[in-house]
């Protein structure tokens, strides 16, 4: 990385240098943006496309900068491919809410369905990241079959202000498809953020810091009232629409702040908290949600109902990135006092508190995590709740009792207590009541099993939550795990192709087809599916071992050495990778390499006789040769 000083941009033009990412450091204001229209216009009389984005989080919320882009593009794609829109109208109902007007999603599960009272499942934080792979494969496939040699330059102003999800975006976009798509990215960033922001890309992309001498614009008097009449136009238009009102949150926050109103600014800033943890961008709702709690105590003082749901959805985005500590102080401080006189809350708290103790603590301990479900069942006894949420949150209790005897190694026990709350749920409630708490009953008793090595049991359970929630793509996966452990290859494979049918891209069920294959021995397409899931994740070693045995199995040698190398560079304590690349090594006459590499596999696993044995064969070589060498001499 280099760092230069530059009196204009076109005195260093980055389209030319070779760095597929250039960042320029420099004050924030409209001199920065007028330089990087201008590159882009220099771009774009040499046949670059361009685009001009902002990626400033308080302008355009967690997607600043990808809204632009693709808002851009879609009716392109849609006219050259309206199979890439059906195929990925997920991703972009969720990048694009104004599309869901026109596009539908496809194959909606029940955590997608269930409506707020009944959803027990927050997505993992990395679904989220799935949207972004969803999208760059759109890129990918659209523009390599229209327009493939189109260079784009890419400007992505206040690139140091965008949010987690639109910040990922750019990077992965970047080290998965700059070279395969032709596309330059320039990002701007303020004074003293250059170095991190190259830093953030990927070691492979290589980054130009530029600095050029601008002088930093102090920003003029904010008109409030225009601000507040333009906010006040934006709400009579949108009225209750929520569509409108989650595709145009960032705006209204925006707007509202300069107006000045903080009244309204809580108001926004809540909803987007809400919406975002919803859709599992947690980083971002947290953004959101920081200072809320003080907010409401000015703006709504005596609202305990107000405080404890904007604390909930801080504690669950908290705990979707897992900030184990960061959760139980929120919980602690804010979740037990506001808790205090209000039964219902207290359940759910400590319910909270159990699992943060027996899932995410480090240690776990077993028995604080049953000192908080013992509270909350208490909980329920003391709450005036309908008989009907008795039941379910007696049940949703029990289901986090099963996880900890899971846990405790006791699993008969964990299959036992969700059996029964399945069908207490079913005794005790209608049949369309928390069908999405019923279809992860019968899941946990599946993993559990799938977990005892009882594959047909847990095959049989598997199948009976796909019965209820058939579009969930997880389920198919781990069905087909457990096919595969049964040998039942041809079912194993059509459950992993209709899991990635289900869901944007995720690295782990192609490495599961990709293992699927290779018992076929189908090592092509084995190959294909471990480098599907490398592109996603390359440090993942699961999918880079597979490939390296499959490329071997293959009789492509150089390409099985070289995953080799990748897999003990990301974990020095597989020795059948050392092992694997020394046999390799021997074949291809690189004794003194296989010989080191026997040694490594040795010193881990030294009970392995064949080791030993591969190991002599190499020192009877290498001493022959030596051997003949000195009658030569």
């Amino acid at each position: 990385m280099s760092t230069q000083t530059y009196a204009l941009l076109s005195d260093c033009n980055p389209w030319y240098a070779p760095k597929p990412v250039v960042v320029l450091e420099a004050p924030e204001g409209p001199a920065r943006a007028q330089l990087i229209e201008e590159h882009l216009e220099e771009c774009a009389q040499i046949c670059a496309r361009t685009f001009n984005l902002s990626c400033n989080f308080e302008l355009g919320g967690p997607w600043a900068g990808v809204t632009e882009l693709f808002s851009a593009l879609f009716s392109e794609i849609q006219h050259d491919r309206p199979d890439l829109i059906e195929r990925h109208s997920f991703e972009l109902v969720y990048l694009l809410p104004l599309l869901r007007r026109s596009i539908s999603i496809r194959n909606p599960n029940l955590t997608d369905l269930s409506p707020e009272s009944e959803r027990t499942r927050n997505y993992p934080a990395d679904r989220a990241i799935r949207n972004i792979h969803g999208l760059i494969d759109l890129l990918d496939e659209w523009k390599t079959a229209t327009c493939p040699e189109t260079p784009w330059v890419i400007g992505c102003d206040s690139f140091d202000e965008a949010g987690a999800m639109g910040s990922l975006f750019f990077r992965e976009l970047m080290r998965r498809r700059s070279k395969r798509l032709n596309i330059r990215l320039i990002i701007s960033v303020a004074p003293g953020n250059g170095h991190s922001a190259c830093q953030s890309f990927d070691a492979e992309i290589q980054t130009e810091l530029l600095a050029p001498r601008l002088v930093a614009a102090w920003p003029g008097p904010v008109d409030s009232l225009a601000a507040a009449s333009s906010a006040a136009e934006l709400e009579e238009r949108i009225g209750r629409d929520e569509v409108e009102q989650q595709a145009n949150i960032p705006r209204l926050i925006y707007l509202w702040k300069r107006a000045g109103r903080a009244d309204k600014v809580f108001i926004y800033r809540f909803l987007a908290l809400e919406t975002y943890n919803t859709q599992g961008l947690y980083a971002d709702a947290i953004r959101y949600g920081d200072g809320l709690l003080d907010l409401a105590l000015e703006e709504a003082p005596g609202d305990d109902e107000l405080r404890w749901l904007i604390f909930h959805k801080l504690l669950m985005s908290h705990i979707g990135l897992e900030h184990v500590d960061t959760s139980l102080r929120l919980a602690e401080e804010v979740g037990v006092p506001l808790a205090e006189k209000e039964a219902s809350r207290r359940n759910h708290l400590f319910y909270l508190m159990a699992i943060f103790y027996a899932r995410f603590k480090k240690p776990r301990d077993f028995a604080k995590g049953e000192e908080y479900l013992e509270r909350s069942l208490a909980a329920i006894a003391e709450s005036d709740m309908s008989e009907g949420e008795r039941h379910f949150r007696f049940v949703f209790n029990r289901n986090g009792l099963a996880m900890i005897r899971n846990f405790q190694r006791r699993p008969e026990e964990a299959i036992e207590l969700c059996r029964n709350g399945f069908a207490y749920l079913n005794e005790h409630l209608d049949a369309n009541e928390h069908r999405l708490h019923r279809s992860i009953l019968l899941y946990n008793i599946a993993q559990v099993y799938a977990a005892m090595g009882v594959h047909s049991e847990a095959v049989e359970y598997y199948s009976a939550t796909i019965a209820q929630d058939p579009n969930y793509s997880e389920y198919y996966n781990d069905r087909a795990n457990a096919l595969l452990q049964m040998d039942r290859l041809k079912e194993a494979e059509a459950d992993y192709l209709r899991a990635i049918e289900l869901s944007p891209p995720y690295f782990e069920v192609f490495t599961n087809l990709g293992q699927c294959y290779r018992r076929m021995g189908a090592m092509q397409d084995a190959i294909q599916q471990y480098s599907k899931a490398l592109d996603i994740e390359p440090k993942h070693v699961l999918a880079r071992l597979g490939r390296a045995k499959a490329y071997e199995e293959a009789g492509e040698r150089d390409a099985a050495i070289q995953d080799y190398t990748a897999v003990v560079a990301l974990d020095a304590t597989l020795w059948e990778a050392f092992g694997s690349r020394g046999v390799l090594r021997y074949e291809a006459g690189r004794l003194d390499e296989s010989l080191a590499d026997f040694d490594a596999a040795i010193q881990l696993k030294p009970e392995i006789a064949e080791l030993h044995e591969n190991r002599a064969i190499v020192v009877a070589d290498i001493e022959k040769l030596e051997a003949m060498a000195q009658g030569v001499s």
